[in-house]
């Protein structure tokens, strides 16, 4: 589908009109809201999640308690082509100084596959009654390190915008002419503004304050697949929630596309930056 920007641009970047809008991308932009009851079923940052009875509380290899990142009720989001239109999909990261990133060889981005000190759970059929969910937390202990202070609800909408400055395929797509433009700031933070790169989503491209973690992949092959942002949290401080990664940073999950349509959340990539 052909999308087009719905915005003048500036004569710089006119000229790149049909390169930029060839690379639009629909999304899911995320706010949060105040919600003093999100209820175990809703999409949230932090909290406590919807768990059946019986099921194994996520932890570490080493037995520590993973917490509640985000949990994303798909009944609740616009649909977005590739992703679940029904189910529960959380997101659990270690309480520790690193958010559960796995560093001891950050030019390898497999490291940040491996779900030890992060994990993905997805339920495509949740059971919607309370007598078959567990309701008593009072087993995990309150976490010291985390990035989400509080819990909120979340308010969905479906959005579209072209690649983003941040992507490793920028220069690649769109030249280095383009990026040589961005010399002039006025020139970059017009073409971010339209790139809609900051907050949290789901799905289009990423943010990162520093690189994208993709591109150190060991092989061209595995860059392509991870090339789905899954899901991104930005830091967001604000009277509904205070979400902060380490000095005003984003975190960011990315997925094969084939995996995401088979819904095998079992290797993803988890990175998360800070300036």
């Amino acid at each position: 589908m052909n999308y087009k920007l719905e915005c003048p641009l500036s004569p710089e970047l006119e000229k790149y009109r049909d390169s930029i809008e060839a690379t639009i991308k629909p999304y899911i932009e995320i706010k949060t809201q105040k919600n003093d009851d999100v209820n175990w079923w809703q999409s949230k940052f932090g909290g406590f999640p919807y768990l059946p009875k019986g099921f194994e509380y996520p932890k570490t290899c080493d037995g520590k308690y993973l917490f509640l990142l985000a949990q994303l009720n798909f009944d609740e989001i616009p649909p977005l082509d590739g992703f679940p239109d029904r189910g529960i999909l959380q997101f659990y990261i270690a309480d520790d100084d690193l958010y559960g990133l796995n560093l001891d060889n950050s030019a390898n981005a497999d490291n940040h596959t491996i779900e030890d000190q992060f994990k993905i759970i997805y339920f495509p059929q949740p059971n919607f009654k309370v007598e078959n969910i567990i309701t008593n937390y009072d087993f995990l202990p309150p976490p010291e390190s985390f990035p989400v202070n509080g819990c909120c609800g979340l308010q969905f909408t479906k959005k579209y915008a072209p690649i983003s400055t941040s992507d490793y395929q920028f220069t690649q797509i769109l030249g280095s002419e383009i990026e040589e433009l961005f010399m002039n700031s006025e020139i970059e933070d017009e073409y971010r503004e339209i790139s809609h790169s900051f907050g949290h989503k789901i799905g289009g491209y990423p943010y990162f304050t520093q690189d994208d973690a993709r591109k150190y992949s060991n092989t061209s092959e595995q860059k392509q697949k991870l090339d789905i942002l899954l899901f991104q949290m930005d830091s967001d401080a604000n009277e509904t929630v205070d979400i902060m990664w380490g000095d005003s940073g984003v975190g960011n999950f990315f997925i094969d596309e084939s995996a995401l349509r088979e819904l095998d959340f079992s290797k993803v990539l988890y990175n998360w930056d800070c300036c």
